[in-house]
């Protein structure tokens, strides 16, 4: 549900922190008060379309930010989180966009900047916003199928999760047989092209360490002369006449006679006569090295070549040789299977049949099991219409049959209404405006409230145009929504105000030269006056104070009736 709603900078409001609960909340207040500007807020927080009118006048931007409490782990917008990368803990999701003076919006969940797309996707699972003039899922007859599914999920998922499987597997197949069925051109000119690299990449014959080699060994070829001369330099300083080698020969023999006259030199004189043989061990390899060390430019040359080559491969194929040699082995995957294409084509074709075959099977039974639940669909919302006085309106549930699969089926699912005798049966799509439909509508969430995941469902003065009975069952009907959800509601009507679990008066107050909306949580003496003046219009009497608190009483009486019934 939705905790707080931080607002600032957003058409008349200046800052406003406000905090919801459970249950039914009901915002009243004259009208242009600011009611709408709230659920406004909301709306853009769900990802609705923003613009630089909705900042304040005389500020740089708009700032809103919503916390969601989730109780239910498992719900779908986690998974959707998840898939976007964005961390949640205790079920905490929070909404923020600012809107600048440019149009544009920043958008972020959880504190993660995310595009408006993501930002609508996330804000739909969480929250139904259902105006007067506002397209709302109900409406929308692609989600039609997907809403009888819910009411049937018991019966139907079994079949659903059965034929889903099969149209994944089914769909995977067709996507790779679209690639294969390629023009020959375009075939033709890949196998040309993964031939010439898999024979220029396999010319090469390059292996993991031999750049390495190849740069070290280019070093010692480009610096021989210094290399030689180094080494000439220090044999000559170990071997030379009175050199290294020849004053630790001299130093060795005085230490050897000094150990014959003072044992405790011997520690000293078998060191340094080590040493002695060490350099003498050095120096013949230091010679024999240079007795082999011979240049050779054209293994140089060689060797730059080999280079060049690699650099050339590198920026075809990768970065270094073992990205090379993955490439090769990923084309050379390829190519088989574009030259096997034909015998591939020929499985691929034979396996797409058969499961078309199989899909046939669990589409129907799938059928079957949606008309069924269409059946209980309509006999349910029948029921509420009754109840909302439209004893004479018929729904019906609409099913037409389509050549393709597609991942919900193999037909289209389509809710029909027909508000009064004699109308023809209509896509709700085409439903005219007003009470009626705001009748339909909720009769509609008072079913499938109970299956969506939408934790928050805000009504915006949906109530409209009605007045006596029609109020009182519309106003009973929004309060049975909100026992399985939480429910905003804008109203005009007191039945839909009395009925409410928390009462928020909304104001319009001006100070200094600015107008400022402000809200009040009302209950007891003030929560009675505002209804009266629902009642009344302005003037106040104490008789309308007795109507007003004789409705709260009627209404706190039934709702304890409807949590029964909920129960």
């Amino acid at each position: 549900m939705l905790r707080e709603l931080s607002i600032k900078n957003f058409a008349i409001i200046s800052e406003l922190s406000i905090s919801f609960d459970s249950g039914l909340t009901v915002l009243t207040g004259e009208t242009g008060a600011g009611k709408s500007i709230i659920i406004d807020a909301v709306q853009l927080l769900a990802g609705g379309r923003g613009s630089s009118e909705f900042i304040r006048h005389g500020e740089k931007k708009a700032e809103l930010e919503g916390m969601f409490i989730l109780d239910n782990p498992a719900h779908a917008v986690f998974r959707k989180l998840e898939e976007n990368g964005i961390s949640h803990e205790e079920g905490t999701v929070i909404l923020r966009r600012d809107i600048a003076q440019s149009g544009k919006s920043t958008c972020r969940i959880n504190g993660k900047l995310v595009t408006i797309a993501i930002l609508r996707e996330i804000g739909a699972s969480i929250i139904d916003i259902h105006g007067q003039h506002e397209t709302q899922e109900l409406m929308d007859e692609q989600r039609h199928v997907l809403l009888l599914d819910q009411f049937g999920w018991e019966s139907v998922a079994p079949a659903k999760e059965s034929y889903t499987k099969l149209f994944e597997r089914y769909s995977k197949l067709r996507r790779r047989l679209t690639q294969y069925e390629d023009s020959e051109q375009q075939i033709a000119h890949k196998i040309d092209l993964y031939r010439f690299q898999i024979g220029e990449i396999d010319d090469a014959g390059f292996h993991d360490q031999e750049e390495e080699e190849l740069t070290e060994e280019r070093s010692r070829l480009k610096n021989f002369h210094t290399i030689y001369e180094r080494i000439a330099s220090a044999y000559e300083a170990i071997q030379g006449e009175s050199k290294g080698l020849d004053w630790t020969g001299a130093a060795m023999s005085d230490l050897e006679h000094a150990a014959t006259v003072d044992p405790a030199v011997g520690e000293q004189s078998t060191a340094v006569s080590d040493a002695f043989y060490t350099l003498q061990d050095a120096a013949f390899s230091l010679k024999g090295l240079m007795d082999e060390m011979e240049f050779d430019p054209v293994r140089l040359d060689e060797v730059e070549q080999r280079l060049a080559l690699l650099q050339s491969m590198k920026r075809k194929y990768g970065s270094d040789i073992p990205e090379i040699i993955a490439y090769r082995e990923k084309i050379g995957s390829e190519l088989e299977k574009l030259e096997n294409r034909d015998e591939r084509l020929r499985e691929d074709r034979g396996e797409i049949d058969a499961l078309e075959e199989d899909l046939k099977v669990e589409a129907e039974e799938l059928a079957v099991l949606r008309r069924r639940a269409a059946e209980d669909l309509s006999e349910a919302i029948h029921r509420q219409l009754k109840e909302l006085y439209m004893e004479k309106a018929e729904f019906s549930v609409s099913f037409s049959p389509r050549e393709r699969f597609d991942r919900e089926g193999a037909e289209d699912v389509t809710f029909l209404i027909s508000a009064n005798v004699g109308e023809p049966l209509k896509p709700l799509a085409k439903v005219a405006s007003g009470g009626e439909l705001s009748r339909i509508m909720l009769a509609l969430k008072s079913i499938f409230s109970k299956h969506q995941e939408v934790t928050s469902i805000i009504f915006d003065e949906v109530d409209t145009g009605v007045s006596g009975r029609v109020a009182q069952s519309i106003a009973e009907k929004i309060a049975a929504i909100s026992i399985h959800s939480q429910v905003l509601c804008i109203s005009h009507l007191p039945q839909v105000a009395a009925m409410a679990d928390h009462h928020l008066l909304i104001r319009k107050d001006v100070t200094g030269d600015r107008t400022e909306t402000t809200v009040e949580e009302l209950a007891g003496v003030g929560r009675t006056e505002e209804l009266s003046r629902m009642m009344t219009g302005a003037e106040m009497t104490e008789l309308t104070k007795q109507h007003a608190d004789e409705l709260l009483r009627m209404a706190e009486e039934r709702k304890i009736e409807l949590s029964g019934h909920a129960g």
